[in-house]
Order: structure tokens, then sequence, then C-alpha cells
């Protein structure tokens, strides 16, 4: 078993942990102290990290967040930063969300990063659930936030994110790009029929990649460059896939899931059906591999002194910020009325470690909860930590000892 850490990078002194604090800086998200002070967290974190042994950073998008809660507005950047600073450990934006980008300016950034860390990257793609950002930055494709209601919009987000993920593709795989699509009404080159006037014709017809200009000096295709350090293209992986029809694609298209299903047995089951789905594309994976699994995992020397550390943290902004999007239903049992949503009061650390979204205590009581997993999937390939109220709101020296109780009491009783 591989080992990553996920973050939602929050500004220090934001959220209820500090509510004075971040009102009294409100905006916090535009206050550029606080921000620096968010930079030198995570990158002492992902040092920190790549030393003590973790295979994985992986970190989300998000935008407009001014208050200062999932701050990490461009991955591919902030993990450009990372790579600097780090020599080992893979680096993934889990994940872009494609139906906010342009495909090949896309193609290009990924390339760019792949280079940049010389094949460290892994690629999350992700739709986007946010309609307060997604609703902007996907007006191009008319595309809104994923609801995964099987709605109108939430269709044309799903086709949206294909198409995109289909012309990166085209680009990273092809020295030459033509291609039109009338769902995004979008044409490389453009106009499809060609760019005419290219004052450098014959530079290109002699230098550059064939077919790209015809002999009447029309531009006829474009070479998106440079292409990705990895053949044909780093990994695709892809959060948090919980919908059957998203855990469908992610086997047609080879992308690998990460999962947020608490319950170890409903994690099985969508296990179970990405490797069916995988082996009608030809790949025979065994349960479990080629898939990740997510959790908030909270360290000490026992299960108390982990639940006064880290469980009031997890659960206050956990519920407050999350719930509202739909997320507290993960903490559902079969005692709770089907018909009623779950309430932010049941968001508490002892409901997600009894749901085992949260996996508190000492190492034994991690190990426990890593085995009753591998118990119903013996070759689970990823597992996760899930640093909500963690980093931005502990100590950084208790967000470090954290990770490394986990790199040296539990990491090897599963490593390989």
């Amino acid at each position: 078993m591989k080992f990553a850490i996920f973050m939602n990078p929050q500004i220090p002194g934001s959220g209820w942990a500090a509510e004075e604090n971040a009102k009294a800086k409100r905006p916090i998200g535009r206050d550029v102290e606080s921000y620096q002070k968010l930079l030198h967290e995570v990158r002492e974190i992902a040092v920190h990290a790549d030393r003590i042994g973790f295979d994985a950073l992986m970190m989300t998008e998000h935008h407009f967040h001014s208050e200062g809660f999932e701050f990490s507005v461009n991955p591919l950047m902030f993990l450009t930063d990372l790579a600097a600073r780090t020599e080992r450990i893979l680096l993934a934006p889990l994940g872009l969300v494609l139906p906010a980008w342009d495909p090949i300016r896309a193609a290009e950034d990924v390339a760019l990063l792949d280079h940049f860390s010389k094949g460290r990257l892994r690629l999350g793609v992700a739709r986007g659930y946010q309609n307060r950002w997604m609703n902007v930055l996907g007006q191009r494709w008319h595309a809104g936030a994923a609801r995964s209601d099987g709605s109108r919009s939430d269709d044309r987000n799903f086709d949206v994110f294909g198409e995109v993920l289909k012309i990166m593709k085209m680009a990273w795989e092809n020295d030459t790009l033509r291609y039109r699509s009338d769902l995004l009404e979008y044409e490389v080159p453009s106009p499809y029929d060609g760019i005419e006037g290219w004052p450098a014709a014959e530079w290109t017809r002699t230098f550059g990649a064939p077919g790209e200009i015809d002999d009447d000096g029309v531009v006829r295709a474009v070479s998106v460059c440079p292409k990705p350090y990895q053949n044909p293209h780093p990994e695709l992986w892809q959060p948090f896939t919980v919908s059957d029809r998203s855990v469908i694609r992610a086997a047609q298209e080879g992308i690998m899931p990460w999962m947020f299903t608490p319950n170890p047995d409903d994690h099985a089951a969508k296990a179970k059906l990405y490797q069916d789905e995988c082996a009608k594309q030809g790949k025979d994976y065994k349960l479990g591999e080629h898939t990740g699994i997510l959790k908030m995992v909270g360290m000490a020397g026992s299960r108390e002194e982990a639940v006064s550390i880290y469980g009031k943290g997890m659960q206050k902004d956990f519920a407050s910020f999350f719930g509202p999007f739909g997320y507290l239903e993960v903490l559902r049992t079969k005692e709770d009325d089907r018909y009623t949503p779950i309430s932010p009061e049941k968001g508490d650390f002892k409901r997600m470690n009894e749901v085992e979204m949260a996996l508190l205590g000492g190492p034994d009581d991690v190990k426990r909860g890593i085995q009753r997993m591998l118990d119903r999937m013996p070759d689970l390939e990823w597992f996760g930590l899930f640093m909500q109220g963690q980093q931005g709101v502990l100590p950084l020296d208790t967000v470090k000892r954290n990770l490394e109780l986990f790199a040296t009491k539990v990491i090897p009783e599963f490593q390989g």
C-alpha cells in the first residue's frame, strides 16, 4: 500500500477555531500577511512529508474563498512551488476542475509541471461542485457546478468534463491537433478550415510539426508544446468518486478513483464496481488495486488524547462548511431515518469515528482501522490522510507530529 496526504490549505487564524481573528481581518482571504503564513505552513508540511516517507501530496482547486478555507486557488502553480522544495514525493492536484479550464491551456500547464517535477506529477481531474465559482469560471462552456442529481445542468457538467479531457489527451498524445467540438463550440485551429496569412509559413514548414501548415501557407493544425515528461501523460486520478456513473467513467478513461466512502463495506462495493468495469476495458485489477480511499486521521499516545487534540477542529469546520454541500451524508448510519437530512449536530468526532470517516487514536487504533479495509479489499493500493481540521487550525508542530507518528508507527506495517 502507498500513502498520501490530502490538504485543503487553510489560512491560519480563519474558521471557527479563530472566529474573532477571522472577523477582524475579514475578508482574511485577501490579507497578505495571513496568506504568507499559509504558504509557510504548507511548505513546511510538504518538505516534512517528503522526508519522512509519504508517497504523495494532494491538493484541491477552489476559487473565491474569501473566508480562508480550502485556499488552493491554482494547484498546478502551488505544486510547482512545492516541486522545487521536495525531492521524491509525488504531487497531485486533486483535482483540476476541467469544466473551468481551456483544454489546451490546461494541457500545456500540466506538461510544464510534469517537466518541472521530472515525472512526479499525478493529475487529478474533477467536475467542480461549488456553484459560487464554477458558475463563473465555467461560463465559457455554459457549465455550472456538478450536482450529482442527474439534472440537465449536472449532465452538462458531466459532458463538458469528458470533452475537455478528450481534447487534453489529444494534445498530449499527438504531434498535431486538429479538432472541432460541437459540444464546446470550440475548434482547433480557428477558423477550423485553416488560418491564412501566417507570416512565418516557410519557417514552420521547415521546422514545425508535419501537417501544421500546407503548401499554400495555411495553418491546418497546431502542435501543443511541450509534450508531457511522462508518456503519454501523467497518470490520471479522480476525487471523490461516489456515484456509480463516475466510477464507470473512471474505469473507461483509465482514471484511478479516490473514494470518500467511510464504511468499509460501501467502499468495497464501489471498488468491486470499478474492478468489474475495468475488466470490460481489458484491465484485470485485483480488488482495491488502482484505487484509493481517503480518511481523516488524528494520532496521539492514546485515543482519548487524539480526540482531545483533533476532535473539535475536525467537527466544527467540517459540519459548518461541508455540511450544507451534503457531505454530512457520509455520516449516515442504518439507524438514521432515510428521509431526514443529517443535522450538523451529528457531525461530531464520535459519529466520524463510528462510521470510520475518521481514525482517531493511538497507532494501534489507526492500524486496526486500516486493516478493516484490507480485510475487504486485500489489494487496496492507496490510503490518503485528509488533513481536515489540522493545518491552519492546530499548531504546525502538532500537525507535523501527527504525520511523523503515522510515518513511523503505521506505514511500516502496510508498506509494500
